[in-house]
């Protein structure tokens, strides 16, 4: 029995470390400056922003010709300019509303930096499938990290009893 537990230990340690690894260096791309489109801050000139958010969503949705299901509102500096991007309501694209014209633009289609973390990060790269991958991920690390459990428990245990035998030695 110990030796079925060690085998699906490793083998579920090997299959839960490959979406960790990607997950964790798309998490060390966005750690760096410039990596990722987006990725600097800079400091917004409140005097130029005169599109307030509700027009901007307003504005995103008449661009769209309906009523987008905007997941997220930023404000940030785009091109030395202060722009709101609405994320989610385009499928995978974002919208950019000028925050200083209310000027609506599809953001450019991302680098291969970006595209690779978003889709790594906030993804892993399922798609449609990205909720059941994740259930599923989820239930198999918690069976290695039980198995992980169990066989350093029986490990202290028997090295525990091998202890003993030779005190009594």
């Amino acid at each position: 029995m110990r030796s079925f537990i060690h085998r699906a230990h490793i083998w579920l340690g090997l299959v839960v470390a490959v979406p960790v690894l990607a997950w964790a260096t798309s998490g060390l791309l966005y750690a760096w400056p410039n990596a990722v489109e987006g990725g600097e801050v800079a400091a917004i000139d409140a005097g130029r922003v005169r599109v307030t958010p509700n027009d901007a969503l307003e504005r995103a949705n008449a661009f769209a010709g309906r009523r987008l299901p905007v997941t997220a509102l930023t404000l940030l500096v785009r091109d030395g300019r202060p722009v709101y991007q609405a994320v989610g309501g385009m499928g995978a694209d974002s919208l950019l509303v000028d925050a200083e014209t209310g000027a609506v633009i599809k953001m450019p289609p991302p680098g291969a930096l970006t595209r690779y973390f978003r889709q790594a990060h906030f993804y892993f790269f399922a798609g449609a499938w990205q909720v059941p991958l994740l259930i599923l991920l989820s239930a198999l690390a918690t069976l290695s990290a039980l198995s992980g459990i169990y066989l350093n428990w029986h490990w202290w245990r028997t090295r525990r009893r091998r202890g003993r035998k030779n005190e009594n030695s």
